[in-house]
């Protein structure tokens, strides 16, 4: 069956090349009886691949059941696996069949699989390898044909070097392996979606569909959404009730947007700075920028003393050079030190070039002062957008809750 008519039978959205071949994978393991491991972030849509491997298989008249072994806790997952006999613990009054059992010959799809704790796991290999199991509480050894597709959104060889996760079940698994891409890996996608998810909300509330204008559609898939798929579907279903203008544009779409500072702040710097740098903080940040200036300022002052000691009779010196000396030395009786870190020799240029510099004064080191520059920095934003902090905060890189924290913490009128 061609991929299109796959996606259309199990409500697949996305012509991203990383998502056809995950489908076509599906395709050509299911007919098979091997064990499919499906990897990949949370909300990526995991669920539907292993309903395709069931529907295309021989199985697909035979039970299919999905457990989440996340949401079991640890002190029953035992018996909802593989059963148990009465009076085998407290509470079983009765003896129980298990997912295994009662998916005989069908598919059964094992979610979160890196939750299940080691002695389950124990278990699980079993019945992988030999079909066998025992239930909770008794010693008869019962026969299962079940094909597994297990799921994960951890970092399985993370968690087997850990010790979290076996190793020899960790193969088993992952006879065939499927990674879902997350949704930012599929950019050509997300206004696909969008716009499938806003239909299905506008007939659901019987309001017009929401239509994002070119900068909405650019924000959109610059975001980077660790929710993938469900977190897009939410925020779709968020701006479809409570905007009335059903045109929206990027800074409409921004406010439904969770902007931390991690997602935010190495991107603007990397634009601004042109440096493929990371950055914990907007601290960080600052820190560099002043470093930055710093060593901008050093280079610009000693550039200017080699040009003077080197042609100081020179007559272009003052013609190519004056405005410059005048705008870093424009006060009286000022020497130029020279940054040398055991011996500062001074030049005094008070009597040569009279016309070019009248007098010179010593040069006192700006403060450096990460608290001061803060505030420097907030107020000048602050004023350039006439008090809007929304605008302040993008100008400044930072998230709005933080620069809201940083005026009530520097108590900035």
């Amino acid at each position: 069956m061609e991929v299109q008519k796959i996606k259309q039978r199990f409500g697949i959205i996305g012509n991203s090349y990383s998502l056809n071949r995950a489908i076509d994978i599906a395709v050509q393991v299911a007919p098979t009886d091997l064990s499919v491991l499906i990897t990949g972030e949370s909300g990526t849509g995991k669920e539907v691949f292993p309903q395709i491997i069931h529907q295309f298989s021989s199985r697909k008249h035979a039970p299919y059941i999905a457990v989440n072994c996340g949401a079991i806790p640890e002190g029953t997952i035992d018996s909802e696996l593989f059963g148990h006999e009465k009076g085998a613990f407290t509470g079983a009054l009765s003896d129980r069949k298990g997912y295994f059992e009662v998916a005989d010959k069908g598919t059964i799809f094992l979610d979160e699989i890196g939750e299940l704790p080691l002695s389950t796991q124990v278990r699980l290999l079993r019945v992988l390898e030999t079909g066998e199991f025992i239930k909770v509480g008794s010693s008869r050894v019962l026969k299962t044909n079940v094909r597994v597709v297990a799921a994960t959104n951890v970092n399985i060889p993370k968690s087997v070097k850990e010790g979290k996760f076996r190793e020899d079940l960790y193969y088993r698994l992952n006879t065939v392996p499927i990674s879902m891409p997350p949704l930012r890996e599929r950019q050509e996608d997300i206004h696909l979606l969008f716009r499938k998810f806003a239909q299905d909300f506008a007939e659901k509330y019987r309001m017009p569909p929401l239509r994002l204008d070119e900068s909405a559609q650019q924000l959109l898939k610059s975001y980077r959404w660790p929710g993938n798929i469900r977190q897009l579907k939410n925020i779709t279903e968020q701006i479809s009730i409570i905007e009335k203008d059903r045109q929206i544009n990027a800074e409409n779409l921004q406010t439904y947007l969770p902007m931390s500072d991690e997602q935010l702040l190495p991107a603007l710097y990397k634009e601004n700075q042109k440096q493929e740098q990371s950055f914990s903080s907007e601290r960080e940040i600052l820190y560099q920028v002043l470093f930055d200036m710093k060593k901008d300022m050093s280079d610009l002052k000693k550039l200017v003393f080699d040009l003077m000691q080197k042609g100081e009779n020179s007559s272009d010196l003052k013609k190519d050079n004056a405005m410059l000396i005048r705008k870093l030395y424009e006060d009286k009786n000022m020497d130029i030190v020279q940054q040398q870190p055991t011996k500062q020799p001074t030049v005094n240029l008070s009597s040569s070039d009279n016309s070019v510099i009248q007098d010179t004064e010593v040069f006192v080191e700006e403060s450096l002062s990460l608290e001061e520059k803060e505030i420097e920095l907030i107020r000048k934003a602050l004023e350039k957008h006439n008090g809007k902090r929304k605008y302040a905060a993008q100008d400044l890189g930072i998230s709005e809750r933080t620069l809201y924290r940083k005026i009530k913490e520097y108590d900035i009128a």
